[in-house]
């Protein structure tokens, strides 16, 4: 029997949901990743669910899931792969984790740039150069990954390139006193759950398909320009948001809607993705941080001084 394509975000936020207590936002982040062909960056402290919650989710996602530890001394065949040679002269290919549906990046800032630019061909173009051969990812393909807050011990920065090809960033907090209860109290289930795939990849790609029918008018198209162009001419911002960020709001509202059962776009959808889109894309002034300006003022300033279309039209 056919499987209902519209179904499938919620089937996976119900697998997701068995195992996984709370963190409400930053699944709907997931599935709008997943449903626009994004990769999605999760920061927070230590603890706080961000492996649980990003391995829960590729196993239900079905297809391949691999995941890669980030240490110091990572390299960027641990990621790629590498090619064998034989004293014959024949080599063989050997692929590295990225080689996957989905691909948990965990704790990516704790390698060196020269490792977190090996993932920068295959998020953007689902491929990898090894020894000058190159060769396709499994479609789709996606990277959930962990980093720890920004400066913190052990830590790199990400490079520039790597952060512009996350569509968002979503913040792990700590969580509220009911729902660390309902944790602590059932942590042996959570340990334990085995979670079956609830879809596969081929479906994954058709409710993408899906996904980018969802109507966008031309008055919320020109709503998310505007708000990139608020931030590109702000003073405080040392580099200007790239055309990716652009894409990305566009795509992500889509998928959004389409998960809100509607087949058009909101301007309340381009307004809640924003800051997700964008925090992790800003960099400022040395004049504006240390007057103690951050990227959420930088957002909260688009988002208030930007006209916001009265409906699609």
């Amino acid at each position: 029997m056919a499987i209902d394509l519209v179904r499938v975000p919620a089937a996976i936020l119900d697998a997701v949901d068995r195992v996984v207590v709370g963190k409400d936002e930053i699944k709907r982040m997931l599935l709008v990743g997943l449903l626009s062909g994004g990769h999605v960056l999760i920061e927070g402290l230590p603890g706080t669910g961000k492996t649980t919650l990003a391995r829960v989710f590729a196993l239900a996602v079905g297809g391949t899931f691999r995941r890669i530890q980030f240490a110091p001394d990572t390299m960027p065949t641990d990621v790629t792969g590498f090619y064998v040679y034989r004293p014959s002269g024949e080599a063989s290919f050997v692929q590295g984790p990225l080689f996957a549906n989905v691909v948990l990046a965990d704790e990516l800032n704790r390698t060196s740039p020269r490792t977190q630019a090996a993932l920068l061909e295959a998020m953007q173009e689902g491929r990898v150069t090894v020894d000058g051969v190159t060769h396709a990812l499994p479609r789709p393909m996606m990277v959930i990954a962990s980093q720890l807050p920004y400066g913190g011990p052990g830590t790199y920065p990400l490079i520039g390139g790597g952060m512009d090809r996350f569509l968002c960033r979503i913040w792990s907090g700590l969580p509220p006193a009911d729902q660390e209860r309902r944790v602590v109290t059932g942590i042996d289930r959570i340990e334990a759950a085995d979670v079956e795939a609830v879809t596969e990849p081929q479906e994954i790609l058709a409710v993408r398909r899906l996904a980018a029918e969802t109507h966008v008018a031309a008055s919320i198209t020109d709503y998310s320009l505007a708000l990139i162009e608020h931030v590109r001419h702000d003073s405080r911002v040392a580099q200007p948001l790239t055309p990716r960020a652009s894409i990305g709001l566009h795509k992500a509202s889509r998928a959004l809607a389409f998960l809100s059962g509607r087949d058009y776009v909101l301007p309340d959808d381009v307004k809640y993705l924003f800051p997700c889109v964008v925090h992790h894309r800003l960099v400022l002034t040395e004049d504006a941080e240390a007057s103690g300006v951050t990227p959420d003022t930088i957002i909260a300033s688009a988002l208030d001084e930007v006209p916001v279309p009265r409906e699609p039209a």
